[in-house]
């Protein structure tokens, strides 16, 4: 919106200097101006002229074509020769939500040294089509020529749904691909389906610090985009798919305005705790920074990772790189044990795909237990060393 003053009408009466609420509009030679850092479009000056002297423009509101769209695209993730997990988690939900649409599945992946034993996985994940876009441009992440990539390859293949990884890079390229297109966005979403009947992206993802999980819809734009969280969708292959590859390197352009030197790996001695098939994680349950060290010990003993949730880490008990949950990392591991944990909604985001989850607390009605496989209900200062006694043994 606009707002603009006419200067033929404005008689330097005042009364839209009264009614502005913002102080935003001074009179200077017996005409009205407005200082436009501090007005904010309300329209009260407006209502308030009789003399018909300032016009409130508001833009017209667009609206896509709904019926130009059909599809689901995966923005894939090809990172230091590999692509990253994620990729294949997002396809394979894909393939599941276009099924119950009657549409096909794309892939756009962007790198250098793309292989066909990685293609033909994302086929085997679920999609019929591969856009590829290989080229020594691409090695390195450059958000503005990525954006321009995607933005571009999307306007001319026009799928009705967008997914791609909420990871680092994910969270950098595709808020300026979704403000090119016109469209909206949902981020860190821990659940996708369809509204059959509307052809509508119903986008699961915690709201108001995670006490409530809010379901987002897209009515009136396209695509409808969303960004996922690692290790929350689950990867299905079929060796028997076979699919399509479309080779759009020429599209690259070199970017303008930035030029990646030189990138710088962080290092890290802890390791990931999100590539981790066991995890052992201490909440605020453990009690103090001291504690953590008997979870640590269970955890090299069965081979696995140290977590914790963001209470232990705000105490200053544990390092944030070990926190699990909404704003932490997202874990999928074989065997996820929470010690002392209580198991708000905000940390459960990020471990309820766990496959198999073992719960110690001396709270019956923690939280925890409504997903966990197993629950001990005691204390586990108690629990954990007789864990590592029987473990030593064997």
């Amino acid at each position: 919106m606009s707002l603009e003053i006419i200067k033929d009408k404005c008689v330097g009466c005042g009364l839209c200097k009264t009614a502005c609420a913002y102080d935003a509009i001074c009179l200077i030679d017996k005409l009205a101006v407005i200082d436009f850092n501090k007005c904010v479009l309300c329209g009260a000056c407006v209502d308030s002229c009789k003399f018909d002297a300032i016009i409130l423009r508001k833009e017209e509101k667009f609206v896509s074509n709904l019926n130009e769209y059909s599809g689901i695209m995966v923005i894939g993730e090809h990172r230091d020769g590999a692509l990253h997990p994620v990729t294949y988690e997002l396809v394979s939900k894909a393939r599941v939500l276009a099924d119950n649409l009657g549409i096909s599945v794309s892939c756009l992946i962007i790198g250098f040294g793309l292989t066909e034993g990685q293609v033909q996985k994302v086929i085997h994940a679920g999609a019929e089509k591969v856009f590829k876009v290989d080229s020594p441009e691409c090695k390195y992440f450059n958000d503005e020529l990525y954006a321009n990539l995607v933005s571009a390859i999307i306007r001319s293949e026009k799928p009705e749904i967008v997914l791609t990884g909420a990871t680092a890079e994910g969270r950098a390229l595709i808020p300026l691909v979704a403000v090119s297109l016109k469209t909206g966005l949902t981020a860190d979403c821990t659940e996708l389906s369809i509204d059959s009947e509307r052809r509508l992206l119903l986008q699961t993802r915690p709201a108001f610090g995670g006490n409530i999980m809010a379901t987002i819809i897209c009515p009136h734009h396209r695509p409808q985009i969303s960004t996922v969280r690692p290790k929350v969708m689950k990867i299905s292959f079929d060796e028997k798919r076979r699919g399509e590859v479309i080779d759009r390197s020429s599209a690259v352009q070199v970017s303008r305005l930035m030029k990646v030197l030189e990138t710088v790996k962080e290092e890290s001695t802890t390791g990931n705790i999100a590539d981790a098939d066991i995890i052992v994680s201490g909440g605020r349950g453990v009690g103090k920074p001291e504690n953590f060290q008997q979870l640590d010990r269970l955890a090299k003993l069965l081979n696995g990772a140290l977590g914790a949730s963001r209470a232990a880490v705000d105490a200053g008990w544990i390092s944030y790189s070990h926190q699990v949950g909404q704003t932490g990392k997202t874990v999928g591991p074989k065997l996820y044990i929470a010690c002392g944990i209580s198991g708000a909604i905000q940390h459960q985001v990020g471990m309820r795909g766990s496959d198999y989850i073992v719960a110690i607390n001396k709270d019956s009605t923690a939280p925890i237990f409504d997903i966990a496989d197993l629950g001990i209900v005691g204390d586990l200062h108690e629990v954990i060393p007789e864990f590592i006694k029987i473990l030593e043994r064997s």
